[in-house]
C-alpha cells in the first residue's frame, strides 16, 4: 500500500502530545470563512478545511483534486493532519477545528457509532451516480473514493520457475522455499484472513472469522516468519534483501523495486481490500464547502488523476476507463482484479478487533 496508511493502527491507538496542525498554503487571497451557511462561487473568499494524513499523498491530493477545486470554485482548501482521538475530542466540544474527514472507512465507521459525522444528503453528492461506488461502500455517512489492498508479494527468482497461486503456498514451504513476512498491528489488522484461505476457506465464506482455526494456521508458519513488518517498504526491503522469499504486502509498494529490476512480483489471489472514505464532521463551520470538495473529488476524472500521480485505486470502477491499459494493470482496484480478492468485513473487525490483537501480539512473542 502507500504512506497513507504507514502505521495506521499505532496512529489510531496513539495518545498524548497534540500534533501540529499544518495548513497548506492557501490559493486564494481571501479569508478562512467561519459560517456553515453555503460557500463558493468564483471570489466568494470561501474556505475548506480538510484533514488527511499528509506526506507524498497528500502532496498527490494537493495536486490533483484540491488546486483543481479551487482554481474551479474559488473555494479554498486549507488542510490539517491529525489523529483519530484528536478529531473525536474537538467534535465531542461542538468545535471540530476541519470539515471534511478523509480517512478509512472502518475508521469512519467508529466515528459513526460515536455520532460524530453528519449523515449526509446524496443530493448533494452530484457525482456519486455517475462514479458507480460499490454499494456496500456508500454508507448514510461516509463514501469510500480509494482503496487498497494486502496481498502476497515474492521473489520471482526463487522458485525455480514456478509462481505461487494462492495463500496455501505461501504456508507451503517445502514447495516454495524460503522465509517469509507478515505484518504486525501496528501496521495494519492482523492477517487472519490469509491462514483461513491457505486452510480452505472460501473467500465468501470467510466471515465471522474463525479465530481459534486461523491462529492454529498460522501457528504452522511461525517459524518461518522471519519477520513482522511494521511499515509499508519493509517487506520490499526485506525481499530485495532476500531475506525473505515471500511477504504479504501493501498491492502499490512493488513497483518501484520493480522499476529497479528487483525480481519482485505480486499475487492478487485473496487480496484483502480496505476502502479510504469521506465524511463530513458533525458541526463542521463550512458543510456546503465540505459538499462540493467531495462532489468535485469522487467524479470519475478526479478519481483517475489521483490514480495517474499516486499508486491508490479509486473505488469507482468508472474511473478505470480514464486510464491506459498500463495504467490500470498496476491498479489492485481494476475491474480485471476485483474478483480475486475480498472486502474486509468493517463490522466483525470493529467487534474483535481488540481481543484478536491482545491474542496476535502474545501469539507472536511465542
Amino acid at each position: 500500500m502507500n504512506d497513507h496508511v504507514i502505521g495506521r493502527r499505532a496512529l489510531l491507538r496513539g495518545a498524548g502530545g497534540l500534533a501540529a496542525i499544518a495548513a497548506l498554503p492557501s490559493l486564494s487571497a481571501c479569508g478562512t470563512g467561519t459560517s456553515r451557511t453555503p460557500s463558493g462561487g468564483k471570489g466568494g473568499a470561501k474556505t475548506v478545511i480538510v484533514r488527511n494524513s499528509g506526506g507524498s499523498y497528500g502532496e498527490a491530493l494537493q495536486k490533483a483534486v484540491y488546486t483543481p477545486f479551487m482554481q474551479e470554485t474559488g473555494i479554498n482548501v486549507q488542510v490539517v493532519n491529525l489523529q483519530a482521538t484528536q478529531m473525536q475530542a474537538q467534535i465531542k466540544q461542538g468545535r471540530p477545528q476541519f470539515d471534511l474527514i478523509d480517512i478509512g472507512m472502518m475508521d469512519l465507521a467508529k466515528f459513526t457509532a460515536q455520532d460524530a459525522l453528519e449523515t449526509l444528503d446524496p443530493d448533494r453528492i452530484k457525482s456519486l451516480k455517475r462514479a458507480k461506488l460499490p454499494k456496500n461502500q456508500v454508507t448514510d455517512h461516509s463514501v469510500a473514493y480509494s482503496l487498497y489492498a494486502n496481498c502476497m508479494g515474492y521473489r520471482t527468482d526463487a522458485f525455480g520457475g514456478r509462481k505461487p497461486e494462492s495463500w496455501a503456498d505461501f504456508w507451503d514451504t517445502k514447495a516454495f522455499e524460503g522465509g517469509r513476512s507478515m505484518c504486525n498491528p501496528d501496521a495494519d489488522l492482523p492477517e487472519l484472513e490469509f491462514a483461513l484461505l491457505a486452510d480452505g476457506v472460501p473467500m465468501d465464506k470467510l466471515y465471522p472469522l474463525d479465530v481459534d482455526r486461523a491462529f492454529k494456521v498460522l501457528s504452522r508458519l511461525r517459524s518461518d516468519i522471519k519477520k513482522f513488518w511494521d511499515a509499508g517498504p519493509l517487506p520490499g526491503v526485506l525481499l530485495s534483501r532476500q531475506e525473505v522469499t515471500m511477504s504479504t504486502v501493501w498491492d502499490g509498494r512493488l513497483a518501484d523495486l520493480q522499476q529497479q529490476g528487483v525480481p519482485v512480483e505480486r499475487q492478487l489471489n485473496g487480496a484483502r481490500r480496505q476502502f479510504q472514505g469521506y465524511a463530513i464532521a458533525k458541526g463542521a463551520a463550512h458543510v456546503d464547502a465540505a459538499y462540493q470538495l467531495m462532489d468535485y473529488a469522487l467524479r470519475p476524472e478526479v478519481a483517475a488523476a489521483l490514480a495517474k500521480v499516486f499508486p491508490t485505486s479509486p473505488s469507482s470502477p468508472v474511473a478505470y476507463a480514464k486510464l491506459t491499459k498500463e495504467e490500470r494493470n498496476a491498479l489492485v482496484g481494476a475491474p480485471q482484479y476485483y474478483d480475486k480478492g475480498f472486502d474486509v468485513d468493517i463490522d466483525w473487525w470493529i467487534k474483535n478487533e481488540a481481543a484478536v490483537t491482545k491474542r496476535w501480539l502474545e501469539w507472536a512473542r511465542g
